[in-house]
């Protein structure tokens, strides 16, 4: 698996269509920028990732790209990007997305449904089957 992470969000546009001219399987993942020591100010987010990462690294050639999230600029802010694009709509970290060349899947896993089994089921459900 290969993870890209996109601090600006302006960049986002370009390093999608980067993965997705790599790769099928392009997953975007919208957690709580870590600390100074490295760890999220959102508990459901250092929960979510270690499963995230498993569940997606199980798929070949699959790209995760890391979206962080400030706790109060943007989580706290209407005008957050994120919050405002009609193709991300994000309202809660973390938020896991699967992406194609026709935008996001309409399902997506918020909060608490970040857990080992609905991200199993999520990624498996939503990955390209092999060949496709």
């Amino acid at each position: 698996m290969k993870c890209v992470r996109i601090s600006n969000p302006e960049a986002f546009d370009s390093q999608l269509a980067t993965a997705l001219d790599e790769s099928c399987n392009v997953f975007v993942l919208f957690f709580g920028r870590e600390n100074a020591h490295g760890v999220s100010w959102c508990p459901d987010c250092v929960i979510a990732d270690p499963k995230v990462r498993a569940a997606i690294g199980k798929i070949e050639g699959a790209i995760l790209l890391e979206v962080p999230v400030d706790r109060k600029s943007d989580t706290a802010s209407s005008t957050y990007i994120f919050r405002q694009r009609p193709d991300t709509r994000l309202d809660k970290v973390p938020t896991l997305l699967r992406w194609t060349s026709n935008g996001p899947s309409q399902d997506r896993l918020e909060e608490s449904k970040c857990n080992e089994q609905d991200i199993a089921i999520y990624v498996a459900e939503t990955a390209p089957q092999h060949g496709q």
